[in-house]
């Protein structure tokens, strides 16, 4: 055999060896027949979140097969060809907290995790199934991760430092209703986020030349009381803070509404509830966002490095309707403003 085909030969030994030994590599990353399991975790039984929906579509954009059965307010298993959604969507944290534990026993590839109480439930349930959240507050403060750049353990995600967003929340209402001297904050004193949330509505409402009137809210039979024993004219409008939103808004906005008082919301569901407005992150693109945390960390990537990312898409959404009701014109330029204006 001549040198030149000796040569040939021996290349071509070494390249069938780099096949063979990659092939594997190649395999496992694509994990053919591989069902991925999803454990998706949600407190609020009265709705269902947009950005479950962006994160369906999400997770579809990238190529994860996770069915086109429409999500229920309650739980259910959702199967694909090659996902599995694991959609639990409960009443309370304590709820959360037996999920969170059953998503463990079940060995799920992921938990992604909606809003304070979901993720605190991941978090305590496990240490090492990656967590996505969204919908958080502050990371950090919360105990979630070590640092936004570098989260640390298994929890990472997207937060929307609502410190900043109750604040323009605020400014806009003043914008709004001009008139608001007078607010109603209502908050949970057990919330773990009630304090600080507070301090930050005190700084804003000072900048503003807006009262808070403050009031504590444990039980949700309470909310009657409180908006019984208001004085006439005391306040204008109503702003509500930390779970409460989660677990109270329904029933405040109706007692609001028969005061007609204005409510400051933080979601577009609100708004068709009968709030004056809502100011807050764009919930589907940050679903779509959790899809691609998701889809990292399922190619291999370590939740404790990949960086708590901020929320930058915002929407206002105005109810011109509950605005009439209540005698209160809004102006021609806040309605060009507003991305959607319910009539």
């Amino acid at each position: 055999m001549s040198k030149g085909s000796d040569l040939i030969v021996r290349i071509g030994v070494v390249m069938t060896s780099l096949v063979l030994m990659t092939a594997p590599l190649v395999a496992k990353a694509q994990a053919p027949g591989r069902v991925y399991r999803l454990g998706v975790l949600h407190v609020g039984t009265d709705h269902i979140p947009p950005s479950v929906h962006g994160l369906q579509e999400g997770l579809a954009a990238l190529g994860y097969d996770v069915g086109r059965t429409p999500l229920p307010k309650g739980s259910a298993v959702i199967r694909g060809a090659n996902a599995q959604l694991d959609w639990r969507n409960v009443a309370d944290e304590a709820a959360a907290r037996t999920a969170a534990r059953q998503f463990t026993l079940d060995s799920v590839d992921i938990i992604v995790a909606f809003e304070d109480q979901a993720v605190r439930a991941s978090q305590a349930a496990t240490s090492k199934i990656p967590v996505v959240f969204l919908h958080v507050n502050a990371p950090v403060e919360e105990g979630f991760v070590r640092s936004l750049a570098r989260p640390g353990g298994n929890l990472t995600g997207l937060a929307e430092f609502r410190g900043e967003l109750l604040a323009k929340r605020l400014e806009m209402f003043k914008e709004l209703m001009p008139s608001l001297s007078g607010l109603l904050v209502l908050f949970d004193p057990d919330d773990p986020i009630a304090g600080t949330q507070r301090q930050e509505i005190q700084r804003a409402a000072a900048r503003l030349k807006i009262e808070p009137v403050e009031r504590s809210v444990i039980r949700l039979s309470e909310i009657d009381q409180v908006f019984a024993a208001l004085k006439p004219q005391e306040i204008q409008g109503v702003f509500v803070l930390g779970r409460l939103v989660t677990n109270a808004m329904l029933r405040i906005i109706p007692r609001a509404t028969e005061r007609r008082l204005a409510v400051a919301a933080q979601a577009r569901r609100l708004v068709s509830a009968g709030a004056l407005f809502s100011y807050g992150v764009d919930s589907f693109s940050t679903g779509r966002d959790a899809a691609r945390y998701a889809d990292k960390i399922l190619k291999g990537t370590s939740p404790a490095d990949l960086p708590i990312e901020q929320a930058t898409r915002f929407e206002l959404v105005i109810n011109r309707k509950v605005a009439t009701a209540i005698g209160l014109p809004i102006a021609p330029a806040l309605l060009q403003r507003a991305d959607t204006i319910i009539e």
